[in-house]
């Protein structure tokens, strides 16, 4: 790599970088208490995974200003597994992970996400907003009016300082602000302290105990495997809606690579496996964050504060965090998206609502963006099925019919392709004319083979016109008109 690309990722924007990088730090510690919680963890467990995996994928990954840490779709997967085998065979699933998540960076599966229209990731940004939001009520139900007040002042310092001066971030400013209001006056409000114990010392290297066999292999494998594709999937259309907020390019491949690499040296310090945060890219993003300096100083910064200002930490009031998650929840809905729903073809509203209503829903976004996929890919054959045009014209006083096939033939357009010949009233030569036809799958060649055994069933003399080169070569290897057991097309055998 040249010294000029590295001053480019890394230290072409400084100032903003080292100041975002709090921002997030401190919004990190709740959330990663909370989902040590949900794994069944100390928090430890997940604020050392938080740390391990933002600083070492600001180095490894594909997405400059991305962040990466323990997040609440992983530890749902991993509640299960340390309930019944305990937190060693969490670390080796973790470990295990991120092996898989390299060998899917070896094979290049990130391909996959040009699978994934603009309709899903517009359900899956929508239904993550509303997540973080959901998320924050338990902050705000059966509590006094202190907390309100603070939460409210919280949001209007976040909203209102940026018309006064954008020099430092108003998140930032939000969370010092009402941390000192609330040990000044001795607010009856939460802390952050009340969620968890704070680590007092730095992560070591430790190898987990658990028997080096295959019924261990046998036990983690499938917890690993839907770690695998969760922070995959999760961290991939992140990187995705980063790309858009900052106008740049990411490279995917390398994320699932950085993200394997991440996980594979957190299992060895005691962490939990992670993926990249929608909700802290955002605030990194809007705090100003743009390099891989801002994610390296996110994790660089929660370490600082756990381990060595955890005594000061301790004291900042949950409403603060949950006015900066509120701005998280408002800037990354997309609210264009219900306008939307009056002038986009119903059938991309209905992805994008399917994806928002499976993942709220289930809490799971891999669910979510599986259905939004599913969806896609069902309603783009449909659309492709109806391409499909054939006309017939009549020559030598109907001794002679020209077929001509026009369109996408595929297992959702091979059975209407069928349908379109008549096999009662049928010429002595059939000609059918395929210049303008392309087949894609052996659905399609079984079709054409029903059709030109019916024909000669009914007596015709049937020639075949225009094939190009990929269409002919499916029919030469699967076709069975011309072979023995063309019949069986027939007779269904």
């Amino acid at each position: 790599m040249s010294l000029q690309k590295i001053r480019q990722e890394w230290f072409s924007n400084v100032r903003g970088d080292l100041l975002a990088g709090p921002v997030v730090a401190l919004a990190l510690i709740p959330e990663a208490i909370a989902f040590s919680l949900i794994a069944g963890v100390d928090p430890r467990v997940g604020l050392y995974a938080s740390f391990s995996i933002a600083t070492l994928i600001a180095f490894f990954g594909g997405r400059a200003a991305m962040i990466s840490a323990a997040t609440g779709a992983m530890a749902l997967v991993m509640a299960s597994l340390v309930r019944t085998h305990g937190l060693d065979y969490l670390l080796a699933a973790t470990v295990l992970t991120g092996v898989l998540q390299i060998l899917a960076g070896l094979i290049k599966l990130d391909r996959l996400m040009r699978f994934v229209s603009q309709s899903v990731i517009t359900g899956f940004v929508n239904a993550l907003a509303i997540l973080i939001f959901l998320a924050q009520l338990p902050e705000l139900t059966h509590v006094g009016w202190p907390v309100y007040a603070m939460t409210l002042a919280g949001l209007v310092i976040i909203y209102g300082l940026p018309y006064l001066t954008r020099a430092v971030p108003s998140p930032l400013v939000a969370i010092i602000v009402l941390t000192a209001v609330s040990m000044t006056w001795h607010l009856p409000i939460r802390t952050v302290g009340e969620l968890g114990a704070l680590p007092d010392s730095l992560p070591r290297f430790l190898l987990p105990d658990v028997p080096f066999n295959l019924q261990t292999l046998q036990i983690i494998l499938p917890y690993s495997l839907t770690l695998t594709l969760v922070g995959l999937l999760e961290s991939l259309m992140t990187a995705t809606i980063v790309d858009d907020m900052t106008d740049t390019r990411s490279d995917k491949n390398r994320e699932c690579l950085g993200q394997g690499m991440a996980n594979v040296v957190t299992g060895f310090l005691g962490g939990m496996a992670g993926c990249a945060m929608i909700g802290q890219s955002v605030i990194n993003v809007r705090s100003g964050g743009r390099t891989r300096l801002s994610t390296f100083a996110a994790g660089a910064f929660l370490l600082i504060f756990v381990v060595f200002l955890g005594q000061w930490v301790q004291q900042i009031p949950m409403a603060a965090l949950v006015a900066v998650m509120i701005m998280v929840s408002i800037g990354t809905f997309n609210w264009r998206s219900l306008r939307n729903l009056r002038t986009h073809p119903a059938s991309s509203s209905l992805v994008m609502l399917a994806t928002v209503i499976v993942t709220v829903a289930t809490h799971d976004l891999a669910k979510g963006v599986v259905t939004g996929v599913l969806l896609s890919g069902v309603f783009f054959a449909q659309k492709v099925s109806r391409l499909l045009n054939v006309t017939v014209t009549s020559e030598r006083a109907g001794a002679l019919q020209r077929y001509h096939v026009t369109g996408q033939v595929f297992f959702a357009s091979a059975d209407q392709l069928v349908h379109c010949f008549d096999y009662q009233h049928v010429a002595r030569d059939i000609h059918i004319e395929l210049t303008q036809a392309h087949f894609w799958d052996i659905t399609a060649i079984g079709a054409l083979d029903k059709i030109i055994l019916k024909l000669r069933h009914a007596g015709a003399r049937v020639h075949i016109h225009g094939l190009n080169e990929a269409s002919a070569t499916l029919v030469e290897r699967f076709a069975l008109h011309d072979k023995k057991d063309g019949a069986d097309v027939l007779t269904g055998h």
